[in-house]
């Protein structure tokens, strides 16, 4: 069975009820007063929703929602389709390799278009139940698949790495910042990569400690907070003042390092802005966030096919087209925020090209 969990919004019903005057008697040397006319009834309101039969299914990868991270932003992009465009919205988590064509098979038998995967882990799968079902439309962040039903949603990540790499460099105070990644592959390795070069591009001397969680296929990389822990606070008590984490769910143990490590140690978050969700405690320790706008993709991918375009094809969501970014809650990076920019608008314009491999 699928679980329901993002349900399209409902305006609720107010019916406006008029009182309806009584008309007044008068004495017997006065004219009657008249009665007033019933006053009209307001129509109760309707949900603009009603009667839509719009199906958007969402897989979740492991870690599903409640990550903080990657899989929330795509949660925020499916919501945002139920309340702006009438979706209903079907979600599945694979909890093992062998949870993701079933759930894809599940959620496209339960009339969902599109159907949209959230990881690139989902490969043989998305390829398989794509081909087998050409008249549903799939999206698959951070996959690239050449089908006429699927589009590929791809993201600039080092860019936004970048920009949070330089304020890393900006705000060091010890010259040493490290980087955590999840499993040992491409796609983190342009997260690494950005990260190296934006705190080079401010202090070509200073110190970035690397470390990976685990190796391609590894899925425990993305849920070992304990790990992610260690590795920072041993990296904070060595002198590094600051660690970025793109390893999912992994990163709130790098927070809390930062937390235990104490004044002048701090964590970046990736893919949502954790500052948002963290305690009061926490955010005193969050420099910044990468952001990676993973809800943006999946919003205008529903988008798309609500206004009738079914093909597929490769979209990459970059800093041109705020599809990555970097977080300013908090107000630690406000005095930093014009180098920042300049940096951010020399990548948009082409003048500086941000390497993908470290």
């Amino acid at each position: 069975m699928i679980k329901r969990k993002g349900i399209k919004s409902a305006v609720l019903a107010i019916a406006a009820f008029a009182l309806i005057a009584g008309a007044c008697g008068g004495s017997s040397d006065t004219a009657p007063a008249e009665t007033a006319a019933p006053a009209e009834t307001a129509a109760p309101a309707t949900d603009p929703c009603e009667g839509s039969e719009l199906k958007l299914g969402l897989a979740f990868d492991t870690g599903g929602r409640g990550d903080g991270t990657f899989n929330d932003s795509a949660a925020r992009g499916a919501e945002q389709a139920a309340s702006e465009l009438c979706y209903t919205v079907s979600e599945l988590e694979a909890t093992s390799d062998d949870d993701r064509k079933p759930n894809l098979e599940a959620l496209v038998a339960a009339g969902n278009n599109p159907v949209i995967a959230v990881g690139f882990a989902f490969g043989g799968a998305i390829e398989e139940v794509a081909a087998a079902n050409p008249n549903v439309t799939f999206g698959w962040v951070d996959g690239y698949l050449d089908l006429p039903n699927v589009k590929t949603l791809g993201f600039s990540e080092q860019e936004g790495s970048f920009l949070v790499g330089a304020a890393a460099a900006l705000k060091s105070a010890s010259g040493t910042i490290g980087f955590i990644g999840g499993q040992e592959i491409d796609l983190i390795k342009r997260f690494e990569a950005g990260y190296i070069a934006g705190a080079k591009a401010v202090n070509p001397d200073i110190k970035v400690e690397s470390k990976y969680l685990g190796a391609a296929g590894d899925n425990a990389a993305w849920g070992s907070p304990d790990k992610a822990k260690e590795i920072a606070m041993s990296w904070f008590k060595k002198g590094a003042d600051i660690v970025y984490t793109a390893a999912g769910g992994s990163g709130a143990g790098t927070i809390d390092a930062a937390v235990e490590a104490g004044e002048g140690k701090w964590a970046i978050g990736v893919d949502s802005d954790q500052y948002l969700t963290a305690t009061p405690e926490q955010q005193a320790h969050i420099l910044t966030s990468m952001l990676k706008r993973v809800d943006v993709s999946v919003f205008l991918a529903a988008k798309a096919v609500k206004e009738g375009d079914i093909s597929g094809g490769f979209k990459v969501f970059d800093l041109k087209s705020d599809g990555v970014g970097y977080a300013t809650s908090g107000g630690f990076l406000d005095d930093i925020a014009d180098q920042l920019e300049a940096f951010k608008a020399k990548i948009v314009s082409g003048e500086i090209v941000v390497p993908t491999a470290p």
